[in-house]
């Protein structure tokens, strides 16, 4: 009996099939590679291919019908390509394949800045064939990356000092490069700086793209003008200026830490920031010591979506109207070492859920931890906020760290702050008195100001259920709105 067994499988072919009789099945009928910037490859696409008969079936051919010139690359069963033969799915069975593409826009005769790219994927070319498009759009753009030098290096910035220097990859902007316009996309790789004395401007409507680890930096005596507009559409946003990532696929809308920062480093002065939004970056606004005038100012800023902090200022002189910032990794708003800082008719929630968060929505502080044994202060000359909003999905939304060796200024005004102590644990800090008007005056505590829908970012609130509702004073509100 062994013996019969063994010779019936040695004679056994692996796959008896039957030819496509064109009742292929596949789990989508088009396949969208959502935007993709010129030259720079898309993410992959799965297409599952279904034999739902009870015969294995043998498929003559699968091909791209643009052949050879497609853009766009397949891999069959594990073997890649864009013409495969003889392909078999067992019954009941079946097989994936795989898709991608990386177009070059200039290799098309007189294209525009976007333009649709289409094939299709052929099953059978005979008279049972079938077919899968294949849909892409493809932006055009203006790349800048640091210079990539002949043995094989690739240009820096030195953070440091010549003796001990911190190297990051990046590039100072030249002087034709310090307007970004409208007409097409940016693309950054690397960090693009800004020099001393310089001002890099950027127009309405302008969008902003960043690779991994990248960002902007602002040398010291530079400045940063951001002169986004209110838009016809707010859902459009189309004179908004947006820095984001460089991954457009809706996947990545709301996916934190995929760029580095806007690095606006000390002695950098008289930066201004109106109708922005900044998203899906490690830290939104890093705003680095200025002991001068004004450092930076937001009007109808929002930052979202950032894995560590929205807007970080250590020491510095800050006024912010109609900004929202939400879903932080560790904080939305840090006023650190001391500074300036004033807030009007603003938004700091935080409802980050990606893990656990260790911080709240606004820390203040005047020290900073240098070493086990060093702390650094900076005299907090005032931290105002009117016409606010401070919560999340934590009990304490606002947390202070003070040392009484340097001034610690603050006062908050017709706003809506979660803070829930229900143990008594800051009872005997005089920061906390909510009942002290020079500090709390027309305060609302703990009382869920109903957004319209934090996963979405907005923040829009219910009116009459809301408890932000009609707290703030009219006089100090902003007539601004995204």
């Amino acid at each position: 009996m062994v013996f019969c067994i063994i010779s019936w499988s040695s004679c056994r072919n692996d796959f008896d099939t039957v030819p496509n009789s064109g009742n292929l099945e596949f789990s989508q009928d088009t396949i969208y590679l959502d935007t993709v910037f010129t030259n720079i490859g898309s993410s992959t696409r799965t297409l599952k291919v279904y034999n739902r008969s009870s015969e294995d079936l043998n498929i003559p051919n699968i091909e791209l019908s643009k052949g050879e010139n497609s853009s766009y690359r397949l891999n069959v069963d594990g073997i890649p390509g864009k013409a495969f033969e003889n392909i078999n799915i067992l019954a009941n069975d079946s097989i994936f394949i795989f898709i991608e593409t990386t177009i070059d826009i200039n290799s098309f005769p007189n294209p525009d800045n976007s333009f649709l790219y289409t094939d299709k994927i052929i099953f059978d070319a005979d008279s049972n064939s079938q077919d899968v498009d294949l849909v892409t759009l493809v932006q055009d753009a203006i790349f800048l990356y640091p210079e990539q030098y002949a043995d094989g290096t690739i240009e820096t910035l030195n953070l440091g000092t010549e003796e001990e220097p911190i190297l990051i990859e990046g590039f100072f902007l030249e002087d034709e490069q310090l307007n970004f316009t409208n007409e097409k996309p940016y693309v950054i790789y690397g960090y693009a700086a800004v020099a001393p004395n310089k001002t890099l401007i950027v127009d309405a409507g302008a969008r902003v793209h960043f690779h991994r680890d990248s960002g902007i930096l602002v040398a010291n005596t530079g400045s940063m003008k951001v002169n986004g507009a209110p838009s016809s559409d707010p859902e459009l946003m189309e004179n908004q200026v947006i820095f984001e990532g460089d991954r457009l696929e809706p996947s990545f809308s709301y996916v934190p830490g995929q760029w580095g920062t806007i690095w606006l480093t000390a002695g950098s002065t008289n930066h201004e920031f109106n109708y922005t939004t900044i998203k899906n970056s490690i830290v939104g606004i890093l705003m680095d010591s200025n002991d001068g005038d004004r450092t930076l100012t937001l009007k109808n800023v929002q930052i979202f979506n950032t894995s560590s902090t929205g807007l970080l200022a250590r020491t510095g002189d800050i006024y912010g109207e109609n900004v929202i910032i939400n879903n932080s990794g560790q904080t939305s708003l840090s006023c650190s070492l001391g500074g300036r800082y004033n807030f009007i008719h603003s938004t700091f929630a935080n409802y980050w859920n990606n893990n656990f968060r260790l911080f709240p929505s606004v820390v203040i502080d005047n020290v900073l931890q240098i070493s086990e044994t060093e702390f650094e202060t900076k005299d907090l000359i005032e931290a105002n906020f009117i016409n606010c909003i401070i919560y999340g999905n934590e009990a304490r939304e606002l947390i202070f760290v003070e040392d009484e060796n340097a001034a610690f200024n603050f006062n908050f005004v017709n706003s809506l702050i979660r803070f829930d102590d229900p143990s008594g644990n800051y009872s005997d800090d005089p920061n906390y008195d909510f009942s002290n008007e020079d500090l709390y005056l027309n305060i609302v505590r703990n009382q869920d100001p109903t957004f319209f829908n934090t996963n979405l970012n907005n923040f829009n609130i219910e009116s009459e259920v809301s408890g932000a509702d009609g707290i703030a004073d009219p006089a100090g509100a902003s007539a601004s709105s995204f």
